[in-house]
C-alpha cells in the first residue's frame, strides 16, 4: 500500500491520500476478461495514426496476462474489410474485430458516433457464448470506457478502466497551438470514474489527478507501472553496431525523437534545441544526426508537412533525417543507436518510449511532465528538464557533446534503471487489481439481494 501528499493549487496541504499498488487476498482471479481498445488496434503500428504507446501497453499486458492463465479478448473497431472477424495474437489472446463506421477516413473525434454501433458488435460477441463468459471488463480510454460501463452492467461483472490520457490534464498543459479536448469528453470522462469499479494509474502522480479532476475515490484507484519487453529491448550487441545496421555515423551526436508527431509531443522543441545547439557550436555541425522517426498524429495531421518546414526554416534541414514508423525490433535498433532519446512531451501518462530507450542502453532528456520523472531518473539515467524552453534542451545536448563518455555511463545506469519495469511486475498487479474488483462486485451483489 503507497501513501503520499499531494499540493492544491491554493498552496494549501490535501488530504493524505491512500492509493493501493496491490489489493492482497486469496480470492478468485478471473478466468476471462474482455479488453476493450475502440479507437486504436493492438496489431497496428505504434507511431502511425492514433498508435502509440498504448498500443503497447494492451498487447504486452494481454500476452503476460495469459501467460498466467487469465485469457484475453481484445474488442477494436475494424479498419479494412479484408479483417477476419477474430485474430490470435498470441495463445490465449484474441482480437475481435468489430464493424463499426466506415473502415477508413474516420478520425478519434468522429469515433463518439460510432460507439452505439460497436457496442451493439460487442453484445453480439458475447450473445454467443454461455452465460459468465467474462468474468471482468478492462476498458483503455474513455471511448472503450463507455462501451465497458454498459457491457459490464449487462453482463454483470465489474469494469476496469484504464485512462491513459485525461482530457483535463492535457487541457491544463496545452501546446501552443495545440486544439484542446472537447467538454464531451470529460463529462465521458468524469461518468466513467464514477462507473468504474476500479481505476488503474499509470504513476501515483496519475491517481492523485484522478482524484482531484475527477473526485474518483482513493480507495478504487491502483497504481500500476506499466513494464517493457526487456527480451526486445536490450543493448544487445551496442551502439556501433546499431549504428551500422542503420547507416549512421560511428562518432556522430544522435538526439532521437521517436512517436507520433502532434504537438503534444513536441518534437518542434528538439529541433529549435538543435538549431540554439549549432549556433553556439558551428563545428558540431559536421558530426550531428537528429532522426525523427514517426508520422503525423492527431493535430498534427492539419501539417503533416510542418516539421519539415520548421527545420528548413531553423537552417537544420541537413542534419535532420525524417523516418516514417518502424516496427518494435526495428526501433530498438534507433534506440541502441541514439546518442540519447529527447522526449519534450507536454503531457505523457507514463512515457514507455523512455523506459524502452533505457533499456535499450541509452539515456533520455525529457520534460518533467506526468509519468516522465518515475520513468526517468533525473542525473543517472537521463536529465528532465522543467518546461520545454529549446535553450534549456540545447544545454542538456551540450553536455553529450561536450562528454562523449557520458552516453556511455548514463546508457548503463539507463539499462540497468529499466530492469525494473518488467511486464511480468505489471501483469501479476493488474491480475490483483482484477481479483479485488471481482471480490468486491460479489460482495456489493450479495448485500444488495440480502
Amino acid at each position: 500500500m503507497s501513501q503520499y501528499v499531494s499540493r492544491l493549487g491554493s498552496g494549501r496541504m490535501a488530504p493524505r491520500l491512500r492509493f493501493p499498488g496491490t489489493f492482497p487476498g486469496s480470492h478468485r482471479k478471473p478466468r476471462r476478461v474482455a479488453m476493450l481498445s475502440v479507437h486504436t488496434s493492438p496489431l497496428h503500428q505504434p507511431g502511425t495514426g492514433d498508435a502509440g504507446g498504448m498500443n503497447v501497453y494492451i498487447v504486452e499486458l494481454a500476452k503476460r496476462l495469459a501467460a498466467i492463465g487469465i485469457e484475453v479478448e481484445i474488442f477494436t473497431r475494424a479498419t479494412t474489410g479484408a479483417l477476419p472477424p477474430a485474430v490470435e495474437l498470441s495463445p490465449g489472446v484474441l482480437v475481435r474485430h468489430v464493424d463499426a463506421g466506415p473502415y477508413e477516413g474516420l478520425a478519434k473525434e468522429d469515433l463518439p458516433a460510432q460507439l452505439c454501433a460497436f457496442t451493439h458488435g460487442v453484445m453480439q460477441a458475447w450473445a454467443g457464448q454461455r452465460p459468465g463468459y467474462y468474468d471482468l471488463v478492462h476498458s483503455h480510454y474513455w471511448l472503450s470506457g463507455h462501451v465497458g460501463w454498459l457491457a459490464a452492467q449487462r453482463w454483470g461483472v465489474p469494469l476496469v478502466h484504464a485512462m491513459h490520457t485525461m482530457a483535463k490534464v492535457k487541457n491544463a498543459a496545452l501546446a501552443e497551438g495545440d486544439t484542446p479536448e472537447p467538454a464531451a469528453r470529460v463529462i465521458g470522462e468524469t461518468q466513467i470514474v464514477s462507473a468504474a469499479n476500479r481505476l488503474i494509474a499509470n504513476t501515483a502522480e496519475e491517481a492523485d489527478e484522478l482524484v482531484r479532476f475527477y473526485e474518483a475515490d482513493p480507495t478504487a484507484v491502483a497504481v500500476v507501472h506499466p513494464g517493457v519487453n526487456l527480451d526486445r529491448f536490450r543493448p544487445a550487441d551496442g551502439r556501433a553496431a546499431a549504428r551500422a545496421r542503420l547507416g549512421l555515423p560511428q562518432d556522430a551526436l544522435i538526439p532521437l525523437f521517436a512517436g507520433r508527431i502532434q504537438p503534444l509531443k513536441a518534437p518542434d522543441v528538439l529541433l529549435r534545441a538543435v538549431a540554439v545547439l549549432l549556433d553556439r557550436a558551428p563545428s558540431l555541425r559536421s558530426r550531428i544526426v537528429v532522426p525523427v522517426v514517426g508520422g503525423p498524429s492527431g493535430s498534427g495531421l492539419a501539417k503533416p508537412e510542418g516539421l519539415q518546414k520548421l527545420a528548413a526554416r531553423l537552417g537544420i534541414a541537413d542534419v535532420v533525417r525524417f523516418h516514417p514508423p518502424v516496427g518494435q525490433d526495428q526501433l530498438a535498433d534507433w534506440f541502441r543507436a541514439a546518442s540519447v532519446l529527447v522526449m519534450p512531451s507536454y503531457s505523457e501518462s507514463f512515457g514507455l518510449v523512455a523506459i524502452e530507450a533505457q533499456a535499450a542502453g541509452t539515456p533520455v532528456v525529457a520534460a518533467a511532465v506526468g509519468g516522465l520523472p518515475v520513468a526517468v531518473r533525473d542525473g543517472a539515467s537521463g536529465f528532465l528538464i522543467p518546461g520545454h524552453d529549446p535553450e534549456a534542451y540545447a544545454q542538456a545536448l551540450a553536455r553529450f557533446a561536450e562528454s562523449p563518455d557520458l552516453v556511455a555511463r548514463m546508457g548503463g545506469a539507463a539499462a540497468a534503471h529499466a530492469q525494473g519495469f518488467g511486464w511480468d511486475t505489471a501483469a501479476s498487479a493488474t491480475a490483483d487489481v482484477y481479483t479485488a474488483a471481482m471480490h468486491e462486485h460479489r460482495r456489493r451483489v450479495r448485500v444488495h439481494h440480502v
